[in-house]
C-alpha cells in the first residue's frame, strides 16, 4: 500500500492486508520484528509456508488449508511492502507481471494475447501441442532476458530443495533426448545403486564412499518418482507422515502397557511398530474393497 491513508470500511480484503503489512513495518510504531526482516531473512520462512501447504494437501486436511494459503500469500506482500519501502516495485506491479505472463503462455485460452479475449468454438488445440508451445515460450523468455548460457542447466533457479532440483535437472535434460524411455529401466540402475552402495557398507567403505553411492542411490529414487509422474517431496511428505502415524500408535499401545519409550526394548518397539503397520494395511485393504 503506497500509503496508509485508506478507509478500511470500504477496503477489499486484500486492501486489507496490505495496510496491516504496512502497519506492521511502519518505522515508528510497526513491530520491531517485521522491521528488522529482510528478503534474505524471510526466504526460509517462505519455503517452510508452501512446505506446509504441500503437507496440508497431502493430509487431505482442507478445512485447514485456507489458513495455509493465507500464510504463504501473505510472503508475497511482505517482499512486496519491502520492495515498495525501497522504490523497487509494488504490489500492482507483481500482480501485472504475473498476469501478462499467464497470458502469454496461454495464447491456446488467451488467442489475442490480452486477457479480454476468448478462443472460439472448434480452435482447440491437442494437449501436447499446448505442452510444446509452453516450453517454446519459456524459453523465448529466457532469450529475451539473456539469461541462456553455454549450458542448458543456466537457467536453473538456485533456491530449489536439494530434491526439488534432482527432478528439475532431470526434466530440463530429458527434453534433450538424455533419459530413459521406460521406468523398468530405471529400476534396474536403482538395483545397481544398491548393490554399490551395499558393497561400500558391507566392507566397511570410507564414509565419503557411502555419501557418494548415497547420493547416486537417491538421485536414481528421484528419477523413479519423475518417471511415474510423482512428485519426490510428496512422496517423501506422505512417507513421513506414514512413519509419525505409526510410531504415534507405537507410542500409545505402549503407553497403554505401561511400558515408557526410555523402558521399551528394541523388540517391543519392533513388535508395537509390526501391529501398527499391520493394522493400517487391513484397513487399506478393506477400504479398497
Amino acid at each position: 500500500m503506497r500509503s496508509l491513508d485508506i478507509d478500511l470500511s470500504e477496503a477489499t480484503p486484500l486492501e486489507r492486508v496490505r495496510y496491516l503489512m504496512a502497519r506492521l513495518r511502519e518505522p515508528e510504531y510497526g513491530c520491531p520484528w517485521d522491521l528488522k526482516q529482510t528478503y534474505q531473512t524471510i526466504a526460509p520462512f517462505t519455503i517452510e509456508e508452501a512446505y506446509e501447504v504441500a503437507d496440508t494437501i497431502a493430509r487431505e486436511d482442507y478445512e485447514h488449508l485456507r489458513e495455509e494459503l493465507g500464510d504463504l500469500f501473505f510472503q508475497v506482500v511482505f517482499y512486496s511492502q519491502m520492495a515498495e519501502e525501497q522504490n523497487r516495485f509494488h504490489f500492482d506491479d507483481v500482480m501485472q507481471e504475473l498476469e501478462q505472463k499467464l497470458v502469454r503462455r496461454h495464447p491456446h485460452v488467451f488467442p489475442d494475447g490480452t486477457l479480454e479475449s476468448r478462443i472460439q468454438p472448434g480452435q482447440q488445440i491437442a494437449e501436447q501441442t499446448i505442452k510444446a508451445n509452453w516450453d517454446a515460450i519459456k524459453q523465448q523468455e529466457k532469450v529475451a532476458k539473456k539469461q541462456l548460457g553455454e549450458s542448458i542447466l543456466d537457467t536453473m533457479p538456485g533456491g530449489m530443495s536439494p530434491m526439488k532440483r534432482s527432478h528439475k535437472l532431470q526434466s530440463v535434460v530429458a527434453k534433450k533426448g538424455f533419459d530413459w524411455q521406460d521406468p523398468k529401466k530405471v529400476m534396474a540402475k536403482l538395483e545397481e545403486e544398491i548393490g554399490e552402495l551395499g558393497e561400500e557398507v558391507y566392507t566397511d567403505g570410507p564414509i565419503g564412499q557411502i555419501e557418494d553411492e548415497l547420493g547416486d542411490l537417491m538421485f536414481c529414487c528421484v528419477n523413479l518418482a519423475r518417471h511415474y509422474k510423482l512428485d519426490p517431496e510428496m512422496v517423501m511428505v506422505k512417507a513421513n507422515q506414514k512413519f509419525e502415524r505409526r510410531f504415534r500408535a507405537l507410542e500409545n499401545a505402549l503407553k497403554q502397557r505401561g511400558i515408557s519409550l526410555d523402558d521399551a526394548s528394541l523388540e517391543q518397539m519392533e513388535q508395537e511398530w509390526q501391529n501398527a503397520k499391520g493394522s493400517e494395511q487391513l484397513v487399506s485393504k478393506e477400504a479398497h474393497e
